[in-house]
């Protein structure tokens, strides 16, 4: 066997290949960058901070990322783009060394009630085609234990050419699905409340219907009150039996009223289509209130709650039925799965063994498959979209994250720092948007964005490593050590709020009485029971404002102004002050520009390209007719005080001819929250995250409550914001209020008059009060995983 042999030659010079290692952003102006330019080396990891809104997802989601998806988009055939969704290119001069881009967001999965964990996740799928070969007895194919799937049969007639011949054929087929017939696969049956919908003591005539949306005059209203079926003047506890049935229960009719073609439907039906088959966390407020006042969701008699009919829970696999096995814990389902010795199904096996230990590896062994994918907080929600990509092989990919950490223990954000540094040493570029310092620390390279938000961002500040950014003057280098300090007295109570044997979902007949009149922080890692114990156990209703990380929603016509409430008395004021009508002073309404309906911009649509949005040359973007803008207040028009920052708004309705102190209250809380620099009129969807979770603090901060219920208010938030907060958490104490928060950050654990500590660990291994006390005596007994990160924290 021969050896080549060795010469030592000069090494030649590098490839050309080799010589594209970086992303090269030349010019961005999207959204407020000012023109920016930077280079981002591939396969490193680069961490991008910065205050909320100071241009961070602008440049990473909205430049980058968007860019990359729109050119992959482009190499499919211009048929397939046709179903794409169309991507306008960013605003920048070049971007050059893109790769492909992965984009892992914190948006909330879909809310609909038949989404599950599972089918999220491709889980589901792999556990039907396992029960379909392996399940006895055996009852179908994989549709047969699916609960979207409904049983269907039919039979008729067809006809068929044959030979120059029409033959008439009679034919039959059968459908075997397993979706529940009861509750139609969502494990819940709903009973209405009859007395909110209607008062039985009056007519339809005399406005008897309560339900939102049901106006006397309005079509909804006629429909009942013009059908014929009873008699509109009579009060509806005198009806007969035929005409209760008719009004409650009547099944689709088509009728006329008022010369109108309508179909007439009974009460509860109408009800149910129009408001209970939709999910509950996307209904607008009013409306989410009167169906938790008029409907009440029972787990399915039939079904139990599995959502599967009987014949898919009679199939198992020893012992154990699929919705046995959705039922599990995902760590308890792995050991199960791996204990199935079948080599006829060795691949699919071992696939959904990955799948499943990627959960576990991920911090979320504690969820269930049959979990509602509504339900799941947005770290959780951005950490099921990991799970598809951990085993992945491929490389040479730019994973873009948005705080991954939003949402987890410091205990947990090892882990994901883990698996962030494993996803780059696979060859990929990961960028990640984030403010927590521990992330920041294992940053290869670091971008800051600012110096400030808004049109007081859009600029960089600092490039370079992690050990830079410390030593640079920059907003983020000055606090990246910074470290919260224990109060030296903490408040006395005034009054406890009793919890006696809650147990919702994982919680242990939990006993705690929490402080009133004091800061009380519920901590403990992810999954450990702490939003079960604070929205699932806290009696709601009188004094309790509860803040949740729900999405707000809302269209590009939707902006602080409206969102808030602010727009009402502003409207009124220039009503007012100039002697016309309100609705004038609405873009959405009578003063909308008539060429581009109130909206600013013509949308053109170009089929499977991009579509292009022009200013509208009428009112140059201002979205009022010019009639309206002629109309003054203070010597502004309605498109200039709509172009203000909340700061120059405060003041502008504080005092002199403006003085509204209705506008002036709202203006208050949102400079309060931090949000002084947005503008009244910026488009809901063009604001962070971190800025929709205060416009929401904000807006409740107007509710008469005495206890307050927070759910992670830092997520978001940049360490100086951060501050920030725990003086406004600090004055709604000191003002008479009960403040409850549910958070993972040290700083506001620190600031803390008392501490909820749940655990020890996740799913069934938590649950529990591990303990109660001041952070100091939290720090002395490092008897838990929270004690010990916070006593590092403070350094004591």
């Amino acid at each position: 066997m021969s050896k080549a042999t060795r010469t030592d030659t000069p090494s030649p010079a590098p490839h050309a290949a080799d010589s594209h290692d970086m992303i090269r952003v030349h010019g961005a102006r999207e959204n407020n960058l000012k023109d920016v330019s930077i280079e981002i080396p591939k396969r490193r990891l680069t961490v991008f901070t910065g205050v909320s809104g100071s241009g961070k997802s602008s440049l990473v989601f909205d430049t980058i990322a968007a860019e990359s998806q729109r050119l992959i988009n482009e190499t499919y055939s211009a048929f397939v783009q046709g179903f794409m969704p169309t991507l306008a290119r960013p605003e920048v001069d070049v971007l050059d060394g893109l790769t492909t881009a992965i984009i892992v967001d914190q948006q909330r999965m879909g809310g609909d009630p038949r989404s599950t964990v599972g089918t999220a996740t491709d889980a589901n799928a792999m556990l039907r085609i396992l029960f379909s070969r392996l399940g006895q007895p055996h009852i179908g194919s994989p549709k047969a234990f699916s609960f979207n799937v409904p049983s269907i049969s039919g039979a008729g007639a067809v006809t068929v050419e044959r030979a120059g011949k029409t033959v008439k054929e009679r034919r039959s087929f059968s459908i075997t699905g397993g979706m529940c017939p009861r509750c139609e696969g969502r494990g819940t049956v709903s009973d209405v409340d009859l007395t909110q919908l209607y008062d039985d003591s009056k007519s339809l005539t005399e406005g008897a219907l309560t339900i939102p949306g049901y106006k006397p005059g309005g079509w909804n209203y006629r429909l009942y009150s013009e059908s014929g079926f009873f008699d509109a003047d009579k009060p509806i506890r005198e009806y007969t039996k035929q005409e209760l049935q008719d009004f409650l229960h009547r099944e689709a009719t088509r009728m006329k009223i008022a010369g109108i073609n309508m179909t007439y439907e009974g009460l509860i039906p109408r009800i149910q289509k129009s408001m209970l088959s939709k999910d509950r966390e996307a209904m607008q407020p009013h409306i989410r209130e009167f169906v938790d006042r008029a409907i009440t969701f029972t787990d399915c008699p039939e079904c139990g709650g599995t959502r599967l009919s009987e014949a898919a829970r009679s199939s198992r696999i020893g012992g154990t039925s699929i919705a046995d096995a959705c039922a599990m814990q995902i760590s308890d389902l792995a050991e199960w799965v791996r204990g199935l010795e079948e080599p006829s199904m060795a691949p699919l096996l071992a696939t959904l063994q990955q799948t499943l230990d990627s959960f576990v590896e991920i911090g979320l062994g504690y969820l269930s498959l049959d979990r509602p994918s509504g339900t799941l907080s947005g770290g959780e929600a951005q950490r099921v979209k990991m799970i598809r990509h951990l085993g992945s092989s491929l490389t040479d990919v730019t994973y873009v994250f948005d705080e991954p950490t939003t949402g987890l223990h410091p205990h947990d954000i090892q882990r994901m720092n883990g698996l962030l540094l494993r996803l780059r040493d696979k060859g990929n570029t990961v960028l990640v948007v984030e403010h927590k310092p521990e992330t920041i620390a294992i940053a290869d390279h670091v971008v800051d964005l600012g110096p400030g938000a808004g049109t007081a961002g859009g600029a960089v500040c600092f490039e370079g490593t992690v050990e830079g950014l410390r030593a640079s003057d920059t907003l983020t280098g000055r606090h990246l050590d910074d470290r919260a300090s224990f109060k030296e007295t903490v408040r006395k109570p005034t009054g406890t709020l009793e919890i006696r044997g809650a147990t919702t979902h994982n919680l242990r007949g939990v006993d705690v009485d929490i402080p009133l009149g004091t800061l009380v922080v519920v901590t403990g890692v992810a999954g450990s029971g702490k939003s079960s114990l604070v929205h699932g156990s806290i009696p709601a209703g009188a004094g309790v404002v509860s803040v949740d990380q729900g999405a707000i929603r809302g269209s590009r016509r939707s902006n602080p102004a409206t969102y808030t409430g602010l727009l009402d008395p502003i409207r009124k004021a220039f009503a007012k002050a100039n002697g016309v009508k309100p609705a004038l002073f609405s873009a959405n309404s009578e003063g909308a520009c008539p060429t581009c309906n109130g909206a600013g911009v013509i949308y053109t649509d170009l089929a499977m390209m991009a579509g292009v949005a022009t200013t509208c040359e009428e009112c140059e973007g201002k979205r009022f007719d010019a009639s309206v803008l002629e109309y003054h207040l203070g010597g502004r028009d309605i498109s200039e005080v709509l172009a203000m920052p909340v700061a120059e708004a405060e003041e502008f309705f504080g005092a002199g001819e403006a003085h509204a102190p209705a506008a002036h209250r709202v203006l208050g809380r949102l400079a309060d929250v931090g949000l002084g620099y947005l503008t009244l009129g910026q488009p809901l969807t063009t604001l962070s995250g971190g800025e929709r979770q205060r416009l929401k603090l904000a807006t409740h901060m107007a509710e008469k409550g005495g206890v307050y219920v927070l759910d992670e208010p830092t997520a978001g938030l940049h360490l100086a914001d951060v501050e920030h907060l725990l003086g406004l958490l600090d004055r709604l104490v000191d003002s008479g209020k009960s403040v409850i928060v549910v958070e993972h950050h040290q700083a506001v654990m620190a600031h803390a008059d008392w501490i909820i500590d749940l655990g020890p660990g996740a799913g069934h291994d938590g649950g529990r009060v591990v303990f109660e006390g001041t952070p100091a005596d939290l720090v002395a007994a490092r008897s838990t995983l929270t004690g010990q990160h916070l006593a590092a924290y403070v350094g004591a």
